[in-house]
Order: structure tokens, then C-alpha cells, then sequence
């Protein structure tokens, strides 16, 4: 039992110390690469099978993604995708939707272009006096 005393309390030692080789959680740690699915109805389905399946094909997915769905009755689905919060897409799907996976893949295009020009406007931006979460 000492023994394993011990070794907690120089494992707890080492973590303190920042000693190279021990792992350490940065704030900037994030997951990445999901596209979330937040579709309700089988249209809403059908165009995130067909949206994730061209990213995955066209990009690194070193983003996450929330497509979310909103049906109504008379208009089809709302279906909007988001990028840190932001509303990236956002289209009516009629429920008698024929080209709905070229709707999916012109969507992720879009949204693909949309997400490295975001990316890159940040890195352009000046924030010398400022933070990036203070502009």
C-alpha cells in the first residue's frame, strides 16, 4: 500500500512539474471531425447521409459541423448547418425532394468553402489589442 502511495504522489510530482513526455490537457484540445446529426424526418436523413459523405470524400474535417433539421408541414424541412454557432446553410427541402443528393453535395461544397474562408479570416485577423473572443 506504500508503495502505491508512492507512486501517485511522484506521478502527482511529475504532472506539477511539467516534466516533457507527461501529457498535459491544453485549453485549445478540442475534438474534431464530427458533423453532428440533428435531422428528424427521413428527408432531413437522406441529406445528411448525402452532406457528411462528400465531406468525408472532399476535406480533412479538421472542423465540427451541426446539421439540424426543423420540418413543417407546409413548407418540407428547414435544414440549416452551423459552424461554431454560426449558420453556415439554411434551405427549404420540399418533401418531394428528387435531387436531393445533388442539393447535399452543392450544400457541402458551400459549406466547405464557407468554413476555410472563416478559418483564414481568422488567421488575417489583428488582434494585437484584443483577443479574438473580445472583438
Amino acid at each position: 500500500m506504500k508503495g502505491l502511495n508512492v507512486f501517485c504522489l511522484s506521478m502527482g510530482l511529475l504532472l506539477a512539474a511539467g516534466v516533457p513526455g507527461v501529457a498535459h490537457a491544453d485549453a485549445e484540445d478540442e475534438m474534431k471531425g464530427f458533423i453532428v446529426d440533428n435531422t428528424i424526418s427521413h428527408i432531413g436523413h437522406d441529406f445528411y447521409y448525402h452532406f457528411a459523405d462528400r465531406l468525408r470524400a472532399t476535406s480533412r474535417l479538421d472542423f465540427n459541423l451541426v446539421v439540424r433539421e426543423r420540418p413543417d408541414a407546409r413548407w418540407g424541412s428547414l435544414v440549416t448547418v452551423e459552424f461554431e454557432r454560426d449558420v453556415l446553410y439554411r434551405r427549404f427541402l420540399p418533401p418531394n425532394v428528387t435531387q436531393l443528393k445533388e442539393e447535399a453535395i452543392a450544400a457541402a461544397d458551400l459549406v466547405r468553402q464557407e468554413v476555410v474562408q472563416r478559418k483564414l479570416q481568422r488567421l488575417l485577423q489583428d488582434t494585437t489589442d484584443l483577443e479574438r473572443d473580445e472583438l
